[in-house]
């Protein structure tokens, strides 16, 4: 995997589903829809999109969770989720908090006209500094990152500029081909 560069594996940015952060959820998933429409049907479907400031430069991403999450605005009243979600909480617990948050109580009509209405940079995600990689990284370098870090994606980039996605899907796809081709007796 040494040998294997980042930009080998990465979507590049022109592939990939982008937005401005002033562009409404809706807008947002259409930009998906269409990316998701041109790309190779060979490999694995976006599951993201990225998002531009009025700069054209990468300052968020929007992912599955993001965009669900965005539609019950509730789920900000609740802190931090992630923290919640290590208590291990059980099925009474769950209907606990949607019934004590309210969550989810508008009929999803509502939920779909309420898209045209929230603006990406709302309930984008920013990117810490454990989520980039150079273009030139090893496969190795990569790897780790996204280990360590527990993220779906990288962004990849040159210098100062974000040129493409390492997405965690392409990285598990290269590494399981390499050990298909390794044809290396069991020990």
């Amino acid at each position: 995997m040494e040998s294997i560069l980042v930009k080998d594996i990465m979507v590049p940015l022109a592939d990939y589903a982008t937005v401005s952060q002033e562009a409404t959820l809706f807008e947002a998933l259409t930009a998906l829809k269409e990316a998701q429409n041109a790309f190779d049907r060979d490999k694995y479907r976006h599951r993201a999109i990225l998002v531009y400031d009025s700069g054209k430069n990468i300052v968020g991403k929007l992912s599955q969770l993001d965009v669900i999450r965005g539609l019950e605005p509730k789920y900000e009243g609740i802190g931090d989720l992630e923290e919640v979600s290590h208590y291990g909480l059980n099925p009474d617990s769950i209907r606990d908090m949607i019934k004590q948050y309210g969550l989810w109580k508008q009929p999803i009509d509502y939920i779909c006209r309420k898209a045209g209405t929230i603006k990406v940079k709302d309930i984008m995600y920013t990117p810490t500094r454990g989520e980039y990689v150079a273009e030139g990284a090893t496969l190795n370098e990569a790897v780790h990152l996204l280990i360590t870090g527990r993220h779906q994606s990288l962004l990849v980039t040159r210098g100062m500029d974000i040129v493409g996605i390492l997405r965690l899907t392409d990285v598990f796809k290269k590494v399981t081909d390499l050990v298909m081709d390794c044809r290396t007796e069991p020990v």
